[in-house]
């Protein structure tokens, strides 16, 4: 799944970015409520995890800004504050669930996977789906499945984090660095064959049995899941 982080502090924002592409899911991030409305408007989410107290714009006032506009992403809302009040103006705002800080990753994780479960019926008004489906390849989001054409295919976390971050933009290019940023951290070296190698093998998987390869490389630029052929 895609998601979207709005936490100004850095090292919970890594904590939590870090966590769930491990978890293979793909990430984007934010630093201020400006930033993370920006993205929040332009991309379609299937959850966003979002700071109340944020530079800029605070995180109930973005969050009213979405559902006023009948954006039903599921939001999952993180705090420093704790008392009933909080949590009550929190929730009232919109948000699908509360965390409070400190917390655990693994409890994060299953908050999510619930709150996107319980939405996963809910008209998203084009932001979300639980589905991709391009050519013959079919992505269950939700219970994290592939097949292509009338074969199921296994793919670990981050293979399939990369298809679904190709599929997502079917005939454009994406770069390594790009493909770096949004299935790892930010810390490797951009030199690194890390990506040719996670590449490779969701081909492999992939494209295996089937006379039309999806997954191009695009030399000097990247690769590009081919829709077109």
């Amino acid at each position: 799944m895609r998601m979207l982080v709005i936490e100004d502090d850095e090292k919970i924002q890594a904590f939590v970015s870090k966590g769930l592409r491990q978890d293979g899911h793909t990430v984007d991030t934010a630093s201020t409520g400006t930033e993370g409305l920006a993205l929040w408007e332009a991309n379609r989410y299937d959850a966003v995890v979002l700071d109340i107290m944020l530079p800029e714009k605070n995180g109930i006032a973005l969050l009213k800004h979405m559902r006023n506009k009948n954006d039903l992403t599921p939001v999952l809302v993180l705090s420093a504050k704790s008392a009933v009040d909080d949590r009550v103006s929190g929730l009232e705002s919109g948000a699908d669930d509360y965390m409070t800080k400190p917390f655990s990753f693994s409890e994060l994780a299953a908050r999510i996977h619930a709150i996107t479960r319980r939405t996963q019926g809910a008209a998203q008004k084009g932001k979300s789906s639980t589905t991709l489906s391009v050519c013959d390849v079919t992505v269950d989001l939700l219970r994290r499945s592939v097949v292509r054409g009338d074969k199921k295919i296994d793919l670990q976390p981050r293979e399939f984090a990369l298809l679904e971050l190709l599929m997502r933009s079917p005939n454009r290019p994406l770069t390594k660095t790009l493909i770096l940023e949004r299935i790892w951290d930010y810390s490797f070296d951009p030199q690194t064959n890390i990506v040719d190698v996670l590449v490779c093998r969701l081909r492999n998987k992939l494209d295996a049995g089937f006379p039309n390869k999806l997954i191009q490389t695009m030399r000097g630029v990247g690769y590009v899941f081919r829709a077109d052929e």
